[in-house]
C-alpha cells in the first residue's frame, strides 16, 4: 500500500481509537429503511427530514466550501449524533442523485503522488483541492475524506481537520452501529467502497471478495494474529435493488 494511505489510515485509526474512548459504546441495531424513508422525507414532523440533516451537516463544515469557520461555528444543542448520521447516511438512499456506482473523475487524479514519503506544502494543497472536488461530487467518498483531513493537517488548518474528522468518524460509526460484520449481523452500507473503507480503517488489508446469497458480501483480510476474524461481513443488499431500479438494463 502507498505511504500516503498508510499515513492517513494511521492518522484514521488513532483519531477514531479517541473518539470511541471518549463515548459510550454503539448501540447496535438493525437498519429499517422503511422507517427512515418515512423520517427523511416528513418534512412537518420530523428533525431528520433530509434536507434538514444536510443543511446541520454542511452547517457543522463548512471547509468544502470556502475554508473558511462560519462565526460562532457549532451553536449549542447543534452537534449532530449518531443517529442522526444514521438517517443521514442510509436516507441517502432515498435521494434522486444516490447512485451506489458513482466514482468521481477526482478519485484517482493524483495517484503519481502517493509513493512519495514526503509532501511540499504545494503539493499538501494540491491534495486538499482534489479531495474537496471529489467530496464536491460524493460527499460520503470516505477515501477522499480521510485525503482531505490529512492534508488539512499538513497545512497546519488544525481546527478545520477536527471538524472534519467528527464528520468522517460519526459516518464510520453511523455504518458499525449496523450490525458487527458477522454474517449473523453484518455491515449494512451503501457503497461497496465503503466495504473497503471499514477493512482499512480497522487496520485489516483485503485480500478476496465473495458474493453470498441474500445481498451479502464477505470480504476475506490478512490475520493480524490468531484471534483475527477471517473476514467481515456486509449487506449490500439496498445497493443492488437501487441498481435495479434505477439500471435495470445492467441488472443481470
Amino acid at each position: 500500500m502507498k505511504q500516503l494511505i498508510y499515513t492517513i489510515i494511521c492518522l484514521l485509526l488513532c483519531s477514531f481509537a479517541v473518539s470511541a474512548a471518549s463515548t459510550k459504546k454503539l448501540e447496535v441495531r438493525k437498519v429499517d429503511f422503511e422507517e427512515i424513508r418515512k423520517r427523511t422525507q416528513d418534512s412537518v414532523g420530523s428533525r431528520c427530514y433530509y434536507p434538514k440533516l444536510m443543511a446541520a451537516f454542511m452547517r457543522n463544515d463548512t471547509t468544502l466550501l470556502n475554508d473558511t469557520l462560519p462565526s460562532g461555528e457549532v451553536v449549542k444543542g447543534e452537534v449532530m449524533t449518531v443517529d442522526d448520521y444514521r438517517n443521514l447516511y442510509y436516507g441517502y438512499v432515498f435521494q434522486e442523485d444516490y447512485n451506489p456506482f458513482r466514482m468521481s473523475v477526482y478519485s484517482d487524479k493524483l495517484e503519481y503522488l502517493y509513493d512519495k514519503k514526503e509532501f511540499t506544502r504545494e503539493e499538501s494543497v494540491l491534495i486538499k483541492e482534489n479531495a474537496r472536488d471529489a467530496l464536491r461530487d460524493n460527499l460520503f467518498d470516505l477515501r477522499q475524506m480521510t485525503f482531505f483531513i490529512y492534508a488539512l493537517k499538513e497545512i497546519k488548518k488544525d481546527h478545520l481537520a477536527r471538524i472534519c474528522q467528527f464528520r468522517l468518524n460519526h459516518i464510520v460509526a453511523a455504518i458499525m452501529s449496523s450490525g458487527q460484520g458477522t454474517q449473523e449481523h453484518p455491515w449494512v452500507v451503501t457503497s461497496v467502497e465503503h466495504e473497503y473503507n471499514i477493512i482499512n480503517f480497522l487496520g485489516y488489508v483485503a485480500t478476496s471478495h465473495e458474493e453470498i446469497d441474500g445481498g451479502i458480501d464477505f470480504i476475506r483480510v490478512n490475520k493480524k494474529d490468531s484471534k483475527s476474524p477471517e473476514g467481515f461481513y456486509f449487506d449490500v443488499s439496498r445497493i443492488m435493488e437501487v441498481a435495479r431500479e434505477k439500471f435495470p438494463d445492467d441488472a443481470e
